[in-house]
């Protein structure tokens, strides 16, 4: 028994926030004290570096559970599969639904609940529950579902990456220009073909000497936000730390598939810093003494910004249903996933497409 992908689908929310829009914030630095360079060489700077050149944010009345539902909808209704057949659901987020006038988080019920009850699934059986794991969320959730797959405790499950970075990000610290919103839906089921679907998975956590890369703390302006956690990232650490580490473990999912670097169609990887993924890129070819081909690496983060767990199920359902310029997947390609986010964690699977 195989896990393969049966269905996708995505929320891309319909508001777009150029580069543009930060050139009057009020930037500081973690002393709370104003950036000496201008808006524009700031803003001019962040782009070179990481590529972004808009992002998208979700209207205020949703939540990361609404838009979680909207892609779950979308991945169900494109493919026609029976809600009432799933075995499971597991919405990978971090930080819950957060109201954009209170920035709390509520975490209960868990978002899979709610993303179930708004899909009105009737049956019991369909157990859904959520899973923190940094921005390789969704991915460890398809390890998860893989394993039940495996061992015959499910038949199809459907994975949801949902988020809303936006409202959890410091309007006074520039990094907060990387963060967006958006949810990417995928259902894997288990087939009877035995060199198809998900052929090895692997999965690190770096938390002794890493955990730290990624936490929340205060704003930089505590005159504005007293009380405010935001999410904080040490951005040179975890871009150094990247590129010891999740270019190897990419390669070690690729030998334990027994899988030879050119005979990978697409890489996948998760959307974090364009800048950073075409370094990654460089390293893994490198172990292999060659160099990437053109277009192996499909990238949304210059118009979908980094949205964590939702980067790579969002691209996943562009690309199959041609919405990705010319990045196809077809029959018998191998495709590669990957992410590496806060924890520090690191994951990724090899996946023939049948």
């Amino acid at each position: 028994m195989r896990t393969i992908i049966a269905a996708t689908g995505s929320y891309v929310p319909p508001i777009r926030v150029p580069n543009s829009d930060f050139l009057n914030h009020d930037f500081r630095d973690a002393k709370g004290e104003k950036l000496s360079k201008t808006n524009e060489e700031i803003v001019a700077q962040f782009e070179t570096i990481t590529g972004i050149k808009e992002r998208r944010y979700a209207p205020k009345d949703l939540l990361a559970s609404d838009i979680a539902y909207e892609a779950a909808a979308d991945a169900l209704s494109s493919s026609g599969i029976d809600k009432e057949s799933l075995d499971g659901i597991i919405v990978a987020h971090n930080f819950g639904d957060v109201r954009g006038d209170s920035r709390h988080s509520d975490l209960v019920p868990a978002l899979a609940a709610r993303v179930k009850a708004r899909l009105k699934i009737e049956t019991p059986r369909t157990v859904a529950y959520d899973l923190v794991f940094g921005c390789p969320g969704w991915l460890q959730g398809v390890i998860a579902a893989d394993a039940q797959i495996r061992l015959g405790e499910a038949k199809r499950v459907m994975i949801i990456g949902a988020e809303t970075l936006s409202r959890v990000s410091d309007p006074h610290d520039r990094d907060s220009m990387i963060y967006a919103d958006g949810a990417g839906a995928t259902i894997f089921e288990g087939r009877d073909v035995d060199d198809s679907g998900i052929l090895t998975s692997v999965a690190r956590s770096d938390t002794l000497d890493h955990s730290a890369m990624l936490t929340m703390g205060s704003s930089y302006n505590d005159e504005v936000f007293i009380e405010a956690l935001f999410l904080k990232m040490e951005g040179r650490k975890l871009y150094k730390y990247a590129l010891q580490n999740v270019a190897a473990s990419m390669k070690q999912c690729l030998d334990k598939a027994n899988i030879p670097i050119e005979r990978v169609n697409k890489i996948l990887l998760h959307q974090a810093n364009g800048k950073m993924d075409e370094a990654i890129l460089e390293e893994l070819y490198a172990l292999y003494g060659t160099e990437p081909p053109e277009g192996v690496m499909p990238m949304t983060i210059s118009f979908l910004g980094n949205s964590s767990v939702a980067t790579l199920p969002t691209m996943l359902d562009l690309i199959l249903k041609q919405k990705l310029g010319d990045h196809t997947i077809q029959r018998g390609d191998i495709v590669l996933f990957a992410s590496v986010g806060a924890g520090m964690h690191i994951n990724a699977f090899v996946y023939r497409v049948p």
